[in-house]
């Protein structure tokens, strides 16, 4: 983006170290080159595709191309040093193109298409022979020069390359050497992704065979390994950081029954939050009773409660439990002082709405409820 065509052979020198004659010799590989055709119902200025391939036409065949991009400001730089030099040039200027290989490849999309159509121009009527039709993974091998053209390629450019080679799709089997042997790896990329988590997770054989069928299935090559990959652990990625679990076992068990696993770690990380809860309400029950001398007892549904909303708002459990009952201690102690009560129970009533949790209580210990430590002071029995 934003060069030329000659940069391509430039580069080349780069990769070289700056050997020229060693990159008079080597190899330029261009992927995607089915994104330069033309199509014939194209509307507007062309900026990409035929300039391109006329461009690429004189260095595929023989030329010289400069070293330094007359446009670039670095190119402009050094001829400006030269000039004032007296024009004398230190080394060879121009890298000669005759021997560099090109190899250019490409989905070509639709290009089966093309094919199909020529195959089914033939004769018509009751004495033409009946035409075998290939199946859509034989078209490509019956791909001719002229189908490049119709496709919107030049036809000089086509007769630039001589060699086509059909590849065949990937299988299973290749998938699972891509996962297993291939420089950077996806299977170690998520390894070092739930690492930084702490968690250890292992791919078995089992699991990448299997992520491999599903792969193979999507019929877009390699790439489908990542969408495979990202549907079946995406959840996982973001649900186990935080739980107990620190270690994965990636089998294929685990990739066909996804949901059931997904639950029974999400009930470790409840199980954990709970305990974790569990340990700070101990700290502010403690804290409670020293300073006002009431014993409180909190129940386990209200201690997940708390937990969950601590959760959702990314506090402890100790400073929202300390925010929401700070004037608890007011209604206890009249209730204490009426009553004699020490110890009270709060629910998930509690943890809700605190003012009306003791509101109802007040008016009930006044009341006399039953269980509420009796009668308010001066009441006269019936």
């Amino acid at each position: 983006m934003g060069g030329d065509v000659d940069d391509l052979v430039r580069e080349l020198v780069q990769r070289a170290d700056g050997d020229v004659e060693l990159a008079e010799f080597g190899i330029i590989y261009i992927d995607e080159i089915d994104k330069l055709a033309t199509r014939g119902e194209m509307i507007g200025r062309d900026v990409s595709g035929r300039g391109v391939q006329t461009t690429l036409l004189k260095l595929m065949e023989e030329t010289e191309v400069p070293l330094t991009n007359p446009m670039d400001i670095r190119g402009q730089l050094k001829a400006m040093m030269n000039m004032q030099r007296g024009g004398a040039m230190s080394g060879k200027d121009t890298i000669n193109t005759r021997h560099i290989l090109f190899i250019v490849s490409g989905a070509f999309s639709e290009l089966e298409k093309v094919v199909r159509r020529r195959l089914n121009q033939g004769q018509i009527g009751f004495g033409a022979e009946p035409v075998e039709q290939p199946m859509d993974g034989e078209l490509f091998k019956r791909v001719e020069t002229q189908d490049f053209i119709d496709y919107g390629f030049e036809a000089e450019f086509v007769g630039r390359l001589p060699v086509r080679v059909v590849c065949e799709r990937l299988t299973a089997k290749d998938l699972v050497n891509i996962m297993k042997y291939s420089e950077g790896s996806l299977l170690r990329q998520y390894e070092r992704e739930f690492e930084a988590y702490g968690i250890s997770a292992r791919f078995e054989d089992s699991a990448i065979e299997r992520i491999a069928k599903l792969a193979e299935l999507e019929k877009t090559g390699a790439r489908a390994l990542m969408t495979v990959c990202e549907r079946l652990l995406r959840d996982f990625k973001f649900e186990l950081p935080g739980t107990p679990v620190e270690e994965l076992r990636i089998t294929a068990e685990l990739i066909d029954r996804r949901e059931e696993f997904l639950e029974h770690y999400r009930a470790l990380g409840k199980k954990a939050d709970l305990e974790n809860a569990r340990r700070e309400l101990g700290v502010f029950c403690r804290d409670f009773h020293d300073q006002h001398g009431v014993e409180l007892v909190i129940s386990d549904e209200a201690a997940g409660k708390l937990a969950e909303e601590a959760a959702n708002e990314g506090r402890s459990v100790l400073g929202l439990s300390r925010q929401r009952f700070r004037d608890v201690p007011y209604g206890l102690k009249l209730i204490q002082k009426n009553t004699g009560r020490t110890r009270f129970e709060l629910g998930v009533e509690a943890v809700e709405d605190p003012d009306k949790y003791l509101s109802d209580l007040v008016v009930r210990t006044y009341r006399g409820a039953p269980g509420e430590g009796g009668e308010a002071p001066g009441a006269t029995s019936a």
